[in-house]
C-alpha cells in the first residue's frame, strides 16, 4: 500500500514509519517538525519506498498533491503536550480539528482508507474505571484551558464518525499513554522520559500532585502493533482503545525509574498551581478497558512496564549526551 502518515517525525510517527516500510510499504512522512525531529527518520530517510516532506496538515492543497497517490492515511499529527493545552488553547483548538477536517475532506473525496489517532484525555476525569469504548466522557470546566485538547479530539472523533456514516472508511485509534524510545523530555513531552532524564543526570525527580495519581503505560512497539491492525478495512468506523491495562501510581513509576537508573536522584513533589497556575487539574486514573481490541483486533500489548522501562532507559543513556533531546 502507498499510505501517508501525518506527524510521521514524532515519536509514535517515526517507529511507525519504520515498522511499514519493513512490511512493505511504501511511506509518504508529512511533518511541520514543529516538535519531530527529522533525525528520528535516519535510519528510513534513504529507504527507496520512503518519501520525507516538509509540510503542514493546514496546507490543503499540500494534501492534495500528497493523497493523490495514497490508498491510506495514518493522521497522527496534532498539536498537544500540558504546556501547549495550558499556555496555547488556540493553538491547539485550531491545529487538531483544522488538520483532521482538511484529511477527512480530502479522503472522503478520494475514498481513501483514514486510520485517526486519538486519545485516552477523551475519557476526561470519568471514575468509572476501566474505560471501554462506549464509556462516558466526564470533562471539567471549559474556563479549564486543561480540556480543550480533550475537547478537540472528541471533535476530530465526531467528524470521523459523521464521515464514515457517509462512507469514509476510516477508524479510530484512542492511545493511553504510549512511551518508549525517542519520546520528548522537554516541557511538551511526556512524564516518562521526563523522569529518565531527570535520573541519569542525578536531578530532583519532580512529581506534580501528590503523585498517587495513576497511569496505563503502553509501550511503543504494542503501540505500533495496534494501529497498524486498524488499517484492514473491516473495521471502518469502529474506535478502539490501544493501551496496556497495567495501572502504576506516579509515585512508584517514580521510584521505578529511579531504581533502574540507579540514580541517587531525590524525587519531590510541585504542586500543579505552581508549574500550570489555575489552568489545569488532573485526572485520577486513567486505565483501559481493552476487551474490543483484543477480541476483534486481536491486539496483545506484551510489554511489561518493567520491560519497556528498561529498553526506554538503555536508548535515552545513548542519547544523554543531548543530540537527541534538545
Amino acid at each position: 500500500m502507498n499510505i501517508l502518515v501525518t506527524g510521521a517525525a514524532g515519536f509514535i510517527g517515526s517507529h511507525l514509519v519504520e515498522q511499514l516500510l519493513a512490511m512493505g510499504h511504501s511511506i509518504i512522512s508529512l511533518d511541520n517538525l514543529s516538535t519531530g525531529k527529522k533525525a528520528y527518520l535516519d535510519s528510513s530517510l534513504s529507504h527507496e519506498n520512503h518519501t520525507f516532506v516538509h509540510g503542514s496538515i493546514l496546507d490543503r492543497s499540500l494534501l492534495i498533491d500528497l493523497m493523490d497517490s495514497c490508498d491510506a492515511v495514518i493522521h497522527l499529527a496534532a498539536v498537544l503536550g500540558v504546556k501547549n493545552l495550558v499556555n496555547d488553547p488556540l493553538k491547539v483548538i485550531e491545529g487538531n480539528i483544522d488538520g483532521t477536517r482538511n484529511i477527512l475532506e480530502i479522503a472522503y473525496a478520494k475514498r481513501i482508507k483514514v486510520v485517526f489517532a486519538s486519545t485516552s484525555e477523551i475519557y476526561g476525569k470519568n471514575e468509572k474505571i476501566p474505560y471501554t469504548e462506549e464509556s462516558d466522557r466526564v470533562l471539567g470546566p471549559t474556563s479549564k484551558n486543561r480540556w480543550c485538547y480533550a475537547t478537540a479530539k472528541a471533535l476530530d472523533e465526531h467528524l470521523c464518525f459523521a464521515y464514515a456514516e457517509k462512507g469514509l472508511p476510516v477508524t479510530i485509534v484512542r492511545y493511553f499513554n504510549a512511551y518508549g524510545p525517542r519520546a520528548q523530555t522537554s516541557d511538551y513531552g511526556m512524564v516518562i522520559p521526563k523522569f529518565i532524564k531527570l535520573a541519569l543526570k542525578g536531578q530532583p525527580i519532580t512529581v506534580y500532585g501528590d503523585g498517587t495519581q495513576t497511569r496505563s503505560f503502553t509501550y511503543i512497539d504494542d503501540t505500533i502493533q495496534g494501529t497498524i491492525l486498524c488499517i484492514d478495512n473491516k473495521w471502518d468506523g469502529e474506535v478502539f482503545n490501544i493501551g496496556r491495562p497495567e495501572e502504576i501510581s506516579i509515585n512508584e513509576l517514580a521510584e521505578k525509574i529511579k531504581q533502574m537508573c540507579q540514580s541517587n536522584s531525590d524525587i519531590v513533589h510541585i504542586p500543579y498551581e505552581e508549574v500550570y497556575g489555575d489552568k489545569y487539574e488532573d485526572t485520577n486514573q486513567r486505565v483501559p478497558d481493552i476487551t474490543k481490541s483484543e477480541q476483534l483486533l486481536q491486539f496483545h500489548p506484551s510489554t511489561s512496564i518493567n520491560d519497556g522501562l528498561q529498553q526506554t532507559i538503555e536508548w535515552y543513556k545513548n542519547a544523554i549526551d543531548g543530540r537527541e533531546q534538545k
